[in-house]
């Protein structure tokens, strides 16, 4: 069986996405393969990100790994955090710090529109890759649910009444920007060994 690294220590991530290809790939964490340095994310946008903590690890394995990186785009703020979506309120802030320096932010402005976007960067045999996903939505007025991460309370995709911190587990991931990303790297690593 053909082995991937995932550059991460994010268990739920690791367990998605071997939910999904386990039949056809070993995905190893950064845990498995003892690695437990910081990658740097110094890019200015997501792409940027995804594809330096991929070619990060590539160059110090020389293995096949992908890497992800996730930011919330919010159309009247310019695009922010976007990039900087993880530590929108400082360096060691919440997830709530985040929620609530972001509805500071739109305090009083009536466009709400935003959209989560993931980026799945690739290196397998050599070459490079990457799958996005984009989900459309609305920023809520004050943060609904108790499920989920990040601004999962305040995120209401386009379509729907629940906001992600609402909506069962499942439902979400079927939707989700990560989701829709994990979809395409997926179909092009089931591609790749047929």
């Amino acid at each position: 069986m053909k082995e991937i690294i995932f550059a991460t220590n994010n268990l739920h991530k690791l367990e998605e996405i071997n939910q999904i290809i386990a039949d056809q790939y070993k995905v190893l964490s950064l845990k498995d393969i003892g690695f437990n340095e910081d990658i740097p994310e110094t890019a200015p946008t997501i792409e940027g990100n995804a594809l330096q903590k991929a070619t990060y690890i590539y160059d110090r394995f020389q293995k096949d790994c992908f890497a992800d990186d996730t930011g919330l785009e919010v159309e009247a703020l310019d695009g922010a955090p976007g990039v900087y979506s993880a530590r929108y309120a400082g360096p060691d802030c919440s997830y709530a710090d985040n929620v609530n320096k972001l509805l500071e932010a739109l305090q009083g402005i009536s466009n709400r529109k935003a959209r989560f976007k993931t980026v799945i960067a690739c290196f397998l045999n050599g070459k490079t890759v990457s799958f996005e996903g984009i989900v459309n939505g609305q920023i809520l007025l004050k943060p609904q649910g108790g499920g989920g991460f990040g601004y999962d309370p305040v995120f209401l995709p386009d379509g729907f009444d629940q906001s992600f911190a609402e909506m069962p587990a499942q439902l979400k991931n079927s939707i989700s920007h990560r989701g829709i990303a994990v979809r395409k790297l997926v179909a092009f690593l089931k591609q790749s060994i047929s």
